[in-house]
């Protein structure tokens, strides 16, 4: 596995997208408790029911109810998270980072919707960028494109002037569908499970030197 630093060696870009939980802020412990009660109240085995973090709500539920089931199901595991922040942190140097990027080269780019990711980020009192990409936003969740393309284009930028930094198979999948480049954090999986050009052990683990012209130079600490 190759450092930022060593993968983007000589290679410049004009911004990066960053992924919401796992990767700027730690909402595990509210992710796992609220699916917890979801899955209770919709016939599942609470104890054991597990799912996969950094995939979106709908595409999860798709796959376990009928379709006439989803909206309902949608509703209520999004009124469940958003009335559930306990414990959600921010991680370190997400902060630092993110105050070191110029508005025009900076999104978030998350698979919660609109309501949560406002929830969420109020809670950890992380600076919210211009450009803000959720669920709502798109007709296609990760691992499909459409988010980081969609976060490139609100920038006005070219994906393959891109950085995606992520903690999940799906976001990756996403970023890499866009053109954009990569680089894994360990957040809600081990660094090994992920498929990145480049890998970092957390956001603190790298940083970013911002030339005249805004463009970003990934640097390792």
């Amino acid at each position: 596995m190759l450092t930022p630093g060593t993968a983007f060696a000589g290679r410049t870009f004009d911004a990066i997208l960053f992924d919401m939980d796992g990767t700027l802020i730690s909402s595990i412990a509210a992710v796992d408790r609220s699916w917890s009660r979801w899955a209770g109240e919709h016939g599942f085995d609470a104890m054991t029911f597990r799912i996969s973090h950094g995939t979106p709500a709908r595409t999860l539920i798709e796959r376990l109810l009928p379709a006439d089931a989803v909206d309902a199901a949608l509703a209520r595991i999004t009124e469940i998270e958003v009335s559930d922040v306990d414990g959600v942190l921010l991680l370190p140097g997400a902060a630092e980072l993110l105050d070191l990027l110029p508005a025009a080269g900076v999104a978030i780019v998350t698979s919660c919707t609109r309501d949560l990711a406002h929830a969420r980020i109020t809670a950890t009192g992380l600076a919210v960028p211009d450009v803000v990409v959720t669920a709502d936003d798109v007709q296609n969740g990760k691992p499909d494109p459409e988010p980081f393309a969609l976060g490139a284009a609100r920038l006005g930028l070219d994906p393959s002037r891109c950085l995606v930094v992520e903690d999940a198979p799906a976001g990756l999948a996403s970023g890499r569908a866009a053109g954009c480049a990569t680089l894994a954090v360990s957040g809600t999986h081990t660094l090994e499970t992920l498929d990145a050009d480049a890998h970092a052990s957390s956001v603190a683990s790298f940083t970013v030197r911002v030339a005249d012209d805004g463009t970003l130079t990934i640097l390792d600490v």
